[in-house]
């Protein structure tokens, strides 16, 4: 059986509230005007010592709460769910202001990440060469209805906002007589100035659920749209 993600960093599940309530606790008092350049987040003020700052997650809006740290969906604020807030939390904790290097690496070059890189690549890209079957067209469709920006990499590959400083890309080998089909995800060169290694496990393994659950919504009329 595959190895999930080790989330001995990150947070387990039955964990997770002790982490938020630390992250929050180690963000109090931070200057809220260097939290917004370092995280790329649009910040508002709402009196002297509060206020809300919004960016999105995967491409959806959301507002996360200053100084008490909770988030919600926008317009229709739904809180988001203890992982994805506790995501929040680590990318304002961590985020330095770090210029992105605009350059692709493995999982297993960032920090600690070699070591569970055949794990990460076994949920990751061994899933998406499994589910697209050698059908380059469908992983590029659907890749472009969630949004991605084409990459001159692979056979196809794109990139995705997990958030504003936090890209992946996904990329995808089509297969030969030779050499079956391959994909990996793939980070930016300053990925750890961000999030921590566990935490870039965690959206590669939500990026590869969402292309393909994309996939699967997709019909052969919506080829046109990969073009």
């Amino acid at each position: 059986m595959t190895k999930k993600p080790d989330f001995s960093h990150f947070g387990q599940a039955d964990r997770i509230s002790g982490r938020i309530a630390e992250l929050r606790q180690g963000l109090s008092g931070a200057d809220p005007s260097r939290l917004a350049y370092n995280t790329a987040a649009d910040w508002q003020a709402q009196g002297d010592s509060s206020g809300v700052f919004r960016l999105p997650l995967w491409g959806r809006p959301l507002e996360v709460t200053y100084p008490t740290w909770n988030a919600c969906r926008v317009p229709s604020g739904e809180p988001v769910s203890p992982m994805e807030l506790a995501l929040l939390l680590y990318y304002f904790s961590l985020a330095d202001g770090c210029r992105l290097a605009h350059t692709w690496i493995s999982f297993a070059d960032l920090p600690d990440g070699r070591f569970y890189n055949q794990a990460f690549q076994g949920y990751t890209g061994k899933e998406l060469a499994q589910a697209f079957q050698n059908d380059l067209a469908a992983f590029e469709r659907a890749a472009v209805s969630l949004n991605g920006e084409r990459v001159a990499l692979g056979g196809a590959a794109f990139a995705f906002q997990a958030l504003p400083r936090a890209p992946l890309c996904a990329v995808y080998w089509p297969g030969d007589e030779d050499f079956p089909a391959s994909a990996q995800a793939l980070f930016d060169a300053a990925a750890s100035h961000y999030l921590t290694t566990d935490a870039y496990a965690i959206l590669g393994s939500t990026l590869t659920r969402r292309l393909i659950a994309a996939a699967k919504n997709l019909t052969p009329e919506d080829t046109h749209h990969a073009d």
